[in-house]
């Protein structure tokens, strides 16, 4: 690399709230074959964001184009802050999208609402979110969620 040019930073994610000009984005998402057994469709993320009352929509963007979809809620019993439903468009997959917006979305919520418990589920067989969030610092619990596994991170403070 010449040293007069600059170094090329990776692109970084952000997150958006859902709404009336990317909603559409969001629902056109696709996942991997392998991956359909562990996650619903967008517009079924979409819907129980609109009619379940709990859940709270972003758009993971990268430089402004939608390449993802998580969400986020509160349990009101021990004020836990649940991340849930994340995924990443098959076409950006392997590119480090995922792990950079549970970091955001972690740092986020700290920071807009105060949050420092957080959790989230996957199944079991699911190696490759068990390594990605056990990599961000979410350690499994005996909890379980319907057919899936509870990790959680608590952050110090």
């Amino acid at each position: 690399m010449d040293s007069t040019s600059p170094a090329k930073n990776p692109p970084q994610v952000s997150l958006h709230p859902v709404n009336r000009e990317n909603w559409r984005a969001v629902a056109r998402l696709q996942v991997t074959d392998a991956q359909r057994e562990f996650v619903a469709e967008p517009c079924y993320y979409l819907a129980l964001c609109n009619y379940g009352g709990d859940w709270h929509p972003l758009a993971i963007c990268v430089e402004e184009q939608v390449i993802g979809f998580m969400m986020w809620a509160v349990d009101e019993k021990d004020g836990s802050c649940w991340l849930g439903g994340i995924l990443v468009d098959a076409a950006v997959q392997g590119r480090g999208f995922g792990g950079q917006a549970v970091r955001e979305a972690v740092s986020m919520l700290t920071r807009e609402h105060g949050y420092r418990h957080f959790a989230l589920s996957y199944q079991p067989a699911n190696a490759a979110a068990r390594q990605l969030y056990e990599k961000l610092g979410f350690m499994e619990t005996t909890e379980w969620e319907d057919d899936e596994v509870v990790a959680r991170l608590s952050l110090p403070g």
